[in-house]
């Protein structure tokens, strides 16, 4: 499909990888009446969505299907994980090839206003009040994003720091290769708390967090030059939830 039909919206190869993890639609009981909707072309509408920011109800008309069919198959996707093996079966290529470097690893985050409230939503620090998340993007020393979590805007960074690690260390199927453990995190200050210093060294992780009041994130070096690589990598990442 990536040299096909849909190769204006859907990379080279992306649908290769993502066939074989995309569930058996179901008969429905009742019967009769639908029609049969390839799943690549369920694929690449839901691309659509998912890269431009759109809304469902302004799919183009060109992938041929419905809003609301979209819509109902994203989220059947969505509980069958899809999406998240997606992401971990690329990241396994990448390693193969040799393109993915974790002799360090960056954790960042940005803010993202929510139209309404909800488990992982809280009044804004930033955004006077409103409803609003936090997410948290680990990415590796090129910029390519890892893992992303999620907080309530009212949540501190800093409690995004263990999940976020550990989800990523759990997440990879070990018998693949090599343990998917970055050998250092940098960090800024937001991150420079005694406990979670020594919870990283206890699991031999580097630490290289701006410290409060001693350092700023300026003088990192490196340090900063990744984590303005990974702020690109979160912008990027984050723009269609902003629109």
């Amino acid at each position: 499909m990536g040299r096909g039909t849909w190769s204006w919206i859907v990379p080279d190869g992306l649908w290769e990888i993502a066939e074989p993890l995309i569930p058996p639609s179901r008969v429905r009981p009742q019967g009769g009446g639908t029609q049969d909707i390839p799943d690549e072309t369920l694929f690449a509408a839901i691309i659509y969505v998912l890269v431009s920011g759109c809304a469902w109800r302004a799919l183009p008309p060109c992938f041929g299907i419905s809003k609301s069919t979209a819509h109902r198959r994203f989220l059947i996707w969505s509980r069958a994980e899809v999406w998240g093996r997606l992401h971990e079966e690329i990241l396994h290529r990448l390693d193969d090839a040799g393109l993915l470097d974790l002799s360090r690893a960056v954790l960042d985050s940005a803010h993202v206003r929510a139209k309404s409230w909800g488990e992982l939503t809280g009044p804004s620090r930033v955004d006077r009040g409103r409803p609003g998340s936090e997410m948290h993007v680990l990415s590796d020393a090129n910029g390519l994003p890892l893992l992303v979590g999620v907080t309530a805007a009212n949540t501190h960074d800093s409690l995004a720091l263990k999940p976020v690690i550990t989800g990523h260390q759990t997440r990879h199927d070990p018998h693949r290769g090599r343990h998917f453990k970055p050998q250092r995190l940098h960090a800024d200050k937001a991150y420079d708390i005694p406990h979670l210093r020594k919870w990283l060294r206890g699991k031999r992780i580097g630490v290289r967090i701006a410290r409060k009041g001693v350092e700023s994130s300026q003088r990192l070096g490196e340090a900063e030059h990744d984590r303005c690589r990974s702020r690109r990598t979160t912008v990027v990442a984050l723009t269609p939830a902003r629109r």
